[in-house]
């Protein structure tokens, strides 16, 4: 990919493209072949930035977390790719590593820098916030993690304004360095975040990564009122969409801009993520390469005005 084609990242030295490949699936729905394949077909198109967590994936039976960032530490080996990508991974999770307490937070990261076998983690997120923690006290171990070199860049997941607000003041009167950007669950059908996150990223300079852009898989079309069941884990979950009117109103509006853009209703939902106030990326994970490929035209995807403002009156 061009680099005029990525995106600056905040306020940091990191450019990166519109669609970040979610890693959560690897070593998990994913093994490490399917992921790999997924990797060299990504990055192939010209995506520069994958997201993973130290948690993932402690939720699978017989996993202890890390099996995602051992699967991309892997892959970096193999294709000696380190310094064409942007990493990004997150503490406060992982079952040995809990909370955003300073000596965790940088146990945690040592720990991932051996998962994915790299020197610098490009992006490190607090994962959840960790109200047992005072803010002052996290936000120095990240900083901290940077003056040593272990992190290049930091992020927040799952805090609310409030408590973003707080850690950005926080790194302000103690001179440390701050948050670039923000991970908040954000796409068609979820846009609770526009009223009050939305506002104060853009006013303080944050980008915004979102992740569940597809909802769950509800804006990949597959879900369809009385139609057959999807194999997924989180099927359940997407369905849901599909109660009262407005889920159905979305699909109608991306199927129509999918259909008059030749490409996948997955798509164009990303695209319109993409293209919103403050976002810089739009995250979503793919198990395999059929499911990647509705997802990789993103890449260099831009809907038109008239084709933005349908999806968004539908998904009003």
């Amino acid at each position: 990919m061009n680099d005029t084609r990525l995106r600056p990242l905040g306020r940091s030295d990191l450019r990166v493209s519109r669609l970040c490949l979610g890693g959560n699936v690897f070593g998990w729905t994913a093994d490490e072949a399917a992921a790999f394949r997924i990797l060299d077909a990504y990055t192939a198109v010209g995506g520069n930035i994958v997201d993973t967590a130290d948690s993932y994936s402690a939720w699978a039976e017989g996993h202890s977390g890390g099996e995602s960032e051992t699967v991309i530490g892997a892959w970096l080996h193999a294709r000696g790719r380190r310094d064409d990508l942007v990493i990004a991974t997150k503490v406060s999770q992982h079952p040995e590593f809990r909370g955003l307490s300073g000596a965790n937070v940088r146990a945690a990261a040592h720990a991932s820098l051996k998962r994915l076998g790299t020197d610098t983690i490009d992006l490190y997120y607090a994962h959840f916030d960790d109200p047992d923690t005072p803010v002052a006290e996290s936000a120095e171990a990240f900083s901290s993690l940077v003056d040593e070199g272990a992190i290049r860049h930091i992020g927040l997941s799952n805090h609310s304004p409030d408590r973003i607000r707080e850690w950005l003041d926080a790194c302000a009167a103690r001179g440390l360095h701050a948050p670039v950007c923000v991970q908040p669950h954000y796409n068609l059908v979820e846009r609770g975040i526009e009223a009050d996150l939305v506002p104060l990223a853009r006013e303080r300079g944050l980008a915004l990564l979102p992740y569940f852009g597809l909802a769950k898989g509800f804006l990949t079309g597959k879900y369809r009122p009385d139609g057959p069941d999807v194999d997924s884990p989180r099927a359940a979950r997407a369905r849901a969409y599909l109660d009262g009117p407005r889920g159905e109103r979305v699909l109608a509006a991306l199927d129509a801009v999918a259909a008059e853009r030749g490409t996948a209703p997955a798509a164009v939902a990303l695209a319109w993520l993409a293209d919103r106030p403050g976002v810089t990326s739009a995250i979503a994970s793919a198990r395999d390469l059929a499911q990647l490929e509705d997802l990789l035209p993103v890449v260099g995807l831009e809907l038109t005005g008239d084709e933005s403002a349908r999806l968004t009156e539908a998904s009003a």
